[in-house]
């Protein structure tokens, strides 16, 4: 021992452990004070690797290099392998002269003399170990400093763990404020799964810039949502935000509502009309399923994005428009463009910045505070009361595949709201289809009559009200007229 009072050491290292909490300053502290008052040539700290829970990494050292820790630690018959292998401390006076080192490679070739090496331990556990040594002197360490270096061991493992429970808490509370923060920026999202934390994150990031989005998930997962988060959170937010469904819309129809049209320029044109471009002008654009946009079309929207001008249908004046667009699709646009439907210069200018929505099934940890946000609205709006549900409920739910996502719950909650009678959700009011079998009505019809079923039944099961359809079935109450008045339907709300 040196004249370093060991007592005042052991005190020394409780005071570390009060004040530091950066676990690798900490480590340097412990060894430094270790060795000034074992009076060692050399020492290292030992801790179980982060990548490998069975190999130890060197995390602090004095007067040795990374190589000569590695040749210690590696050959079998060294000191820090017996320490560990056995789970218990070594001492030895003169290395060179000890039976239990005799062909010991890293002793002979270090020339060691002294050495004291001790485990590491925390709740039973091998945490790491403790290595000190002399090469010039025999006899430097006794049982004295052994058991001084036991002590400062315990004391020592209680700081690293201590320390490693701060960055615990110190990662865990920045979560927690992250969320906090997240949530408070976007209440419209809801979620605090870390698929939706990125999303919200990817949306804070790009909202205040004109770069063109391109939302990509499958139906019902939230992609209008954000995209009307980009735009509230833009500079453009006091401006309009226009969203239009462009599947199933004829290509005629699809480029007079984008451009708008001369009057005359087609049967039915009695007045000249602004397009969305127009109406959009400073604001956000959204083009739902922008995949299913013919190769007319494409070319006109590539201008727009291009040159910032458009043409109404019938007309050769350019008109010049300031509007950022956001698109989306539940289908593979690269694929689409790899198959020849899809443009890829277009695909480029819509992709700046590309945000794919997880499917409901990928964040179930989201169902329980979804279910609570949905029963409140549903509550509220019906004027009913529920009890809070149980385990169960949520877990029978979290086993669905939820194939229609968000849209999909909220309408299983939305009716198990209506016909709950007291107050006690159940499963089967959820009507969910485990057994994944189509609807025989619809096997085997062509998909413009399979469309029209989908719709009369919506129509019919919301009494006819074509706002609320169109927001079922996730299109504009615009498209949804258009399409009744192809059938000859003109009566409704």
């Amino acid at each position: 021992m040196s004249n370093s009072d060991p007592f005042q050491a052991l005190l020394a290292i409780g005071d570390e452990i009060n004040s530091r909490h950066d676990i690798d300053v900490l480590l340097e502290r412990v060894l430094d004070i270790a060795m000034d008052t074992l009076n060692a040539e050399r020492g290292f700290i030992l801790l179980k690797s982060a990548q490998s829970a069975d190999s130890l990494e060197a995390v602090a050292a004095r007067n040795i290099s990374k190589e000569n820790i590695n040749t210690i630690q590696e050959l079998s018959s060294s000191v820090v392998n017996q320490v560990i292998e056995k789970i218990e401390a070594v001492i030895t006076v003169d290395a060179q002269a000890d039976e239990r080192f005799a062909g010991a490679e890293s002793v002979v070739l270090q020339n060691i003399r002294s050495i004291m090496c001790t485990p590491l331990i925390h709740s039973g556990n091998l945490i790491g170990a403790i290595y000190m040594d002399n090469r010039l002197d025999a006899g430097k360490f006794n049982e004295e400093s052994l058991k001084f270096l036991q002590a400062f061991a315990r004391q020592t493992s209680i700081a690293i763990e201590n320390a490693h429970l701060f960055e615990q808490l110190q990662a865990e509370n920045q979560i927690l404020r992250q969320k906090a923060e997240l949530n408070d920026a976007f209440p419209e999202i809801i979620g605090e799964s870390p698929a939706i934390l990125r999303t919200m994150e990817l949306i804070r990031s790009v909202a205040d810039t004109n770069a063109s989005v391109l939302i990509e998930g499958e139906s019902g997962t939230g992609k209008e949502l954000v995209a009307r988060a980009l735009h509230h959170h833009s500079t453009r937010r006091d401006k309009l935000f226009l969203p239009i469904f462009c599947g199933s819309l004829t290509e005629n129809i699809l480029e007079s509502e984008l451009f708008g049209h001369k009057k005359g320029a087609f049967t039915g044109a009695i007045d000249s009309k602004a397009g969305l471009f127009e109406e959009a002008h400073l604001g956000t654009l959204f083009l739902d399923e922008i995949a299913d946009i013919s190769k007319n079309i494409q070319t006109k929207l590539l201008r727009v994005l291009q040159e910032g001008e458009i043409k109404r249908v019938g007309e050769n004046t350019i008109r010049k428009v300031d509007v950022r667009i956001v698109s989306a699709t539940n289908k593979d646009l690269w694929k689409e463009v790899e198959d020849g439907n899809f443009r890829e210069d277009l695909y480029y200018r819509l992709n700046v910045i590309n945000i794919k929505m997880p499917p409901l099934r990928e964040r179930t940890g989201d169902l329980a505070l979804l279910l609570d946000h949905f029963l409140q609205k549903y509550c509220a709006k019906n004027n009913k009361t529920v009890e809070k549900p149980g385990k169960d409920l949520i877990k029978y739910l979290g086993s669905y595949h939820w194939p229609g996502n968000i849209r999909e719950l909220e309408n299983s909650i939305e009716r198990a709201v209506i016909l709950v009678r007291d107050g006690q959700l159940t499963a089967d009011l959820f009507n969910l289809h485990r057994t994944g079998k189509i609807d025989s009505e619809l096997i085997g019809k062509p998909l413009k009559e399979i469309e029209r079923i989908v719709i009369m039944k919506t129509l019919e099961m919301t009494e006819n009200n074509r706002t609320k359809a169109a927001e079922l079935l996730d299109v504009s109450r615009r498209w949804l007229q258009y399409r009744l008045k192809e059938w000859g339907i003109v009566d409704g709300d």
